[in-house]
């Protein structure tokens, strides 16, 4: 699979070790991606964080309607919904963004125009977070880093 020219991959480093805090934050930018009418694919890195992730970003902030599927690929609503939830195992539709929130790559990055990695302050995030900066170099690119306070 080749990737996209000009893939832009961006690390959002938040200061806080809480993992809802990483969900809050992924919550804000598929919010703010969706204002701006970009379509977008999360990649949980299991069931129970897609669960969460669906659950929070109907309650994450007063007034706020994101609306969102938990992508099966098989449903024909799901396919047309702009925020779409899956875990790695399952092939993504069309996006203008992949958020990753699992430990790993997945694979299917490379064929989206702009990656979005959301790490938090626990050592484990961290360390899962340098390793996929480092994957992500030695493919080519150059990825940006956002220290979020």
């Amino acid at each position: 699979m080749s990737m996209r020219p000009g893939t832009r991959i961006s690390f959002y480093v938040l200061a806080t070790e809480e993992p809802a805090g990483r969900l809050a934050y992924a919550c804000r930018l598929i919010e703010k991606a969706y204002k701006l009418q970009h379509r977008v694919h999360v990649v949980a890195g299991n069931d129970e964080t897609a669960q969460a992730l669906d659950n929070l970003l109907w309650t994450f902030r007063q007034g706020s309607f994101v609306p969102h599927v938990l992508w099966d690929g098989s449903d024909a609503r799901t396919v047309s919904a702009p925020v779409t939830i899956a875990t790695p195992e399952q092939d993504p539709p069309e996006a203008d963004l992949l958020l990753n929130l699992a430990d790993e790559v997945p694979a299917c990055f490379v064929r989206f125009p702009r990656v979005a990695e959301v790490i938090d302050g626990q050592a484990a995030c961290r360390q899962a977070g340098r390793q996929r900066h480092r994957y992500y170099r030695q493919q080519g690119l150059e990825p940006e880093t956002h220290e979020v306070s």
